[in-house]
């Protein structure tokens, strides 16, 4: 078994929580891109569903502070929002600032309770709308990325002899989802996923959520004859290094309820998070590798990331092998 590649996930709507300041989450995206335990940086993404700085501009400063790292944006949620002509330009442009180091991750970017419904309401989209708009948003980017004079008809967007430039560095420019469907509706989005996508972000708030869905998206992948050891596939989990780990697991939650809501109970929380000894988040996350992931980019759960960060580098990361 392989040893997974990690990530770091930059909190970026902690700065409206006094979680740390955007010069500080620089520093330690600087710190990761110094760092051989890391391959890549990531931001999250969301306009007014779940306000937090521009994913776009706060990537184009991380492009700029760091030399290394691939930066992603997992996921970007107002994908189906966006105009795709633009975010073609805007995306290809992050790619040549960065040599050829962006890592797109798109999603539905659907949120219970309403909230996605009165975003998208601005523009005249609804959730029904989502999943359809970001597939469509798919393809007029692989094509933008890969020819001149561009010519589409789709069932939202239509244009004609579009020529986007720059281009991407990376040819093709790969395009991932981030799915972490529900039951009973599991099948369309991760056959989707195994159908359009270049890769794979998920999720695990329930035992043994993530090793079900790669079961799936395999079996996806081998319908349609493509291997599912050559796919890549990343798992977005969160971190809190404390001897105490209730009391890691209770700074966890409280983290989580101030940044997105009280939406996760306990038991997901417990689930979604490495907590405890540097020993106890190690073992945590070998049994999501074991469980199939082939990469982890993780946030820390805490008000203290520069610590945390620290501990997690010097204490848990060595540890993780599979």
């Amino acid at each position: 078994m392989a040893r997974p590649s990690f990530g770091f996930t930059i909190p970026q709507r902690g700065v409206f929580f006094d979680i740390a300041t955007w010069p500080e989450m620089l520093a330690l995206a600087r710190e990761a891109d110094r760092s051989s335990l890391f391959d890549s940086v990531w931001v999250g993404d969301s306009i007014m569903a779940k306000p937090r700085p521009e994913s776009i501009a706060l990537l184009g400063a991380l492009a700029s502070a760091t030399e290394r790292v691939r930066l992603g944006v997992g996921c970007m949620a107002s994908f189906p929002l966006r105009d795709p002509i633009l975010f073609a330009d805007q995306w290809a442009t992050l790619d040549l600032v960065s040599n050829g180091r962006m890592q797109l991750t798109v999603c539905t970017g659907i949120v219970a309770g309403g909230v996605s419904a009165r975003e998208g309401a601005v523009w005249g989209i609804t959730d029904s709308q989502r999943g359809n708009r970001m597939a469509e948003n798919i393809a007029i980017l692989r094509r933008l990325w890969g020819e001149d004079n561009v010519s589409f008809a789709g069932k939202y967007r239509s244009f004609t002899g579009v020529t986007v430039s720059p281009r991407p560095v990376q040819q093709p420019c790969p395009i991932w989802i981030a799915a972490n469907p529900f039951p009973p509706n599991i099948d369309k989005p991760l056959e989707r996923v195994a159908t359009i996508a270049d890769g794979w972000m998920s999720v695990q708030l329930f035992p043994k959520m993530f090793a079900s869905s790669w079961a799936k998206v395999s079996e996806f992948l081998r319908k349609q004859g493509k291997d599912p050891a050559k796919f890549p596939n990343i798992v977005y989990h969160n971190v809190n290094i404390n001897p105490d780990r209730a009391a890691a697991l209770e700074e966890s939650k409280r983290f989580l309820d101030v940044y997105y809501g009280p939406v996760f109970s306990p038991e997901m929380v417990e689930t979604w998070t490495a907590a405890g000894t540097p020993a106890q988040c190690a073992e945590h996350l070998n049994a999501l590798v074991r469980d199939g992931a082939k990469a982890i980019t993780l946030r820390l759960t805490a008000w203290d990331q520069r610590r945390q960060f620290e501990y997690l580098v010097q204490d848990v990361l060595p540890r993780v092998t599979g």
